[in-house]
């Protein structure tokens, strides 16, 4: 990605959200896990977070494969932000694809919360909320 300014940077990543991150932020999103408030695609100079919680200075990465090339590009990265005060907890995308509550679970206790899930208000909130609706959809197709 050309370097621009990093919220126009951010913008264009929230547009490319891919699978994992959009499960992940299914359930992070509206402060559904233990209260807290979390923003994707936050972008702190020169990085931008996937995952970020501004309160606690919790940065939440999700790695494809390509993370497995660059090792020491990953610790340099993490070694900066932590000297900004920011921890960093890492998951693959495979794991949160094959479960993301897990995900979320492991998040609240790197923080030492216990889990708390609240389903946000007006919108679709769980990933099973989310597989229902498609499988609705899916249904009605097949019935037309």
């Amino acid at each position: 990605m050309p370097n621009r300014d990093p919220i126009t940077d951010a913008r264009l990543l929230r547009q490319q959200i891919t699978e994992a991150e959009r499960l992940l932020w299914s359930l992070l999103r509206g402060k559904q896990v233990c209260g807290l408030r979390f923003r994707r695609q936050h972008p702190v100079p020169p990085f931008i977070l996937d995952f970020a919680c501004v309160s606690e200075k919790l940065c939440v990465e999700l790695d494809g494969d390509y993370h497995d090339l660059q090792p020491g590009k990953d610790l340099d990265r993490e070694s900066w932000l932590r000297g900004k005060g920011w921890d960093t907890i890492r998951f693959s995308n495979d794991d949160v694809i094959a479960n993301p509550e897990m995900v979320a679970i492991a998040i609240a206790r790197h923080l030492g919360l216990e889990y708390g899930f609240t389903k946000r208000s007006g919108g679709i909130s769980s990933v099973a909320d989310r597989q229902r609706i498609q499988k609705d959809r899916q249904q009605r197709k097949l019935n037309e």
